[in-house]
């Protein structure tokens, strides 16, 4: 496989098809991604407005053997909108396709373009008297077409699913330049393969997503938040049932918490106001969102009573107002910018069977033990079975002095979740960054099949090279494009 750079004479080709404005120079914005692990590259930077003025680039692209670098809120976190070897790429972002194109609140359906911001979305569905549930710690800045390509995941995946399962067409450019309209709002369309659900995932692997058919939900009409505190993982499952059993699938959310936790957001971030003067070793959050005739605070006061009296819980904080509800739900959402302060030493997004989470934990405590004296704070999505399972440093200490480490944690942490029978990336792709992860523990048959499928939609390897699937760099190809 030999790729050209998005060089001058290239720019200069694409500058006579295009128009005005949609080719600029590379900004370091367009280079960078949150962890600072990638430098990224750029020969152009392309901005389209239209899906035609999409598939003019693919097809000048894939012409010319030029790699493409879809880009969208560059919020991921594993480095899957930075190209830092090879040929310099054409960087695609869809910022300026940030349409609502349509509502259509009795289908709950909302059509977006794949620049839109996922609060500008969720904004829109709002408006309409509905609910976009997708929901996640970037999402002020984050595109839907990102969170389409990387199958997000977020705070309400108990409830509504991933990003997956809240969309029901895509509208995309493919690696050839072909355009697919697939912008169906249909429910059920058995007619062949299904074509969305390979784009979503895909990281821009496999071609560009330039609008969606998004699934929308009414609004609850009450919301009712509690942190409950319990004496350990086996007992949050168990709680997590209970919480079934009381309030069916209006349980939207349901966070586990750990001591270190609270106690990195007390260190980095003490003007977030905590609700228990002593942290617990565990707690959870949970949210329930209740149709109307049901208070939420008299629900979840009897669920409360009920866990107490089955040794579940010791101790507890209900909402009483939405200003509460932010309080509490403001714990939650800045531990992650309270481990950013302190400095992992490896930071891991993993799932493991539900019911084996008690097990990981408490044998995910002695394998870290064995490596070194570090700490752990292993918190999220409970419901689901996702685990942000983050190793830092001893206290007093910094990551640096341990980065020689990384790659040991990191190998000892996903084999003990492969043995567990779980996956080294539940919600954050795969990117650059774990590719390797995905030739260690990947199903030799599905990945196989995976390499055949690039193979067969992207046979010059132009889109996004590198990301998911390995590429192995080769020499500058000789430019035979027509121009």
């Amino acid at each position: 496989m030999m790729l050209n750079p998005a060089d001058t004479a290239f720019a200069n080709h694409l500058s006579n098809l295009l128009p005005e404005g949609v080719l600029r120079p590379p900004e370091p914005r367009y280079l960078e991604e949150p962890r600072g692990r990638y430098q990224g590259q750029a020969g152009v930077l392309a901005l389209p407005q239209t899906v035609e003025q999409v598939s003019r680039l693919i097809r000048e692209a894939n012409a010319a053997r030029v790699p493409v670098v879809p880009y969208g809120g560059g919020t991921s976190l594993v480095g899957g909108q930075v190209m830092p070897d090879g040929p310099a790429p054409l960087v695609l972002s869809l910022e300026r396709m940030k349409a609502i194109r349509s509502v259509h609140p009795q289908e709950n359906v909302l059509i977006a373009e794949a620049g839109a911001i996922l609060a500008d979305v969720q904004a829109a569905a709002e408006g309409a008297g509905r609910l976009f549930p997708l929901s996640l710690a970037a999402e002020g800045s984050a595109r839907i077409g990102g969170n389409l390509s990387t199958n997000a995941g977020g705070v309400n995946v108990l409830r509504y699913g991933n990003a997956r399962d809240l969309c029901l067409g895509l509208e995309a450019v493919l690696p050839s330049g072909d355009i697919w309209r697939g912008l169906s709002r249909l429910r059920k369309d058995n007619t062949g393969y299904d074509l969305k659900n390979l784009l979503i995932g895909a990281e821009g692997t496999l071609g560009v997503i330039t609008a969606a058919a998004l699934k929308l939900s009414p609004i609850p009409v009450t919301q009712g938040t509690a942190l409950f505190t319990v004496k350990d993982p086996a007992a949050a499952i168990a709680l997590l049932a209970l919480a079934r059993d009381h309030a069916g699938e209006t349980v939207s959310a349901f966070e586990l918490i750990h001591w270190q936790g609270l106690a990195f957001l007390a260190e980095a971030l003490p003007e977030i106001r905590q609700p228990f003067d002593e942290a617990p070793e565990w707690c959870v959050l949970i949210e329930l969102g209740l149709p109307q005739g049901v208070v939420a605070e008299d629900t979840l006061a009897e669920l409360f009573e009920a866990a107490e009296a089955a040794g579940l819980v010791t101790d507890g904080v209900i909402a009483q107002s939405g200003s509460q509800r932010q309080a509490l739900w403001a714990v939650r959402e800045n531990i992650p910018l309270a481990n950013k302060a302190i400095g992992s030493v490896s930071s891991h997004d993993i799932s493991v069977p539900i019911s084996d989470i008690p097990a990981f934990i408490e044998r995910g405590r002695e394998v870290v033990a064995g490596l070194g004296d570090f700490r752990i704070n292993c918190f999220g999505h409970l419901g689901d079975g996702n685990l942000h399972y983050n190793v830092f440093p001893p206290k007093g200490q910094s990551r640096d002095q341990f980065r020689h480490m990384r790659e040991a944690v990191k190998t000892a942490v996903h084999d003990l979740v492969h043995a567990f029978g779980g996956s080294f990336s539940a919600e954050h792709g795969v990117g650059r960054m774990k590719t390797g992860d995905l030739e260690r523990y990947g199903d030799p048959a599905k990945l196989a099949a995976m390499r055949a499928i690039k193979q067969a939609l992207d046979p010059n390897g132009i889109m996004n090279p590198g990301a998911v699937l390995k590429w192995r760099i080769p020499d500058f190809g000789t430019r035979r494009a027509p121009f």
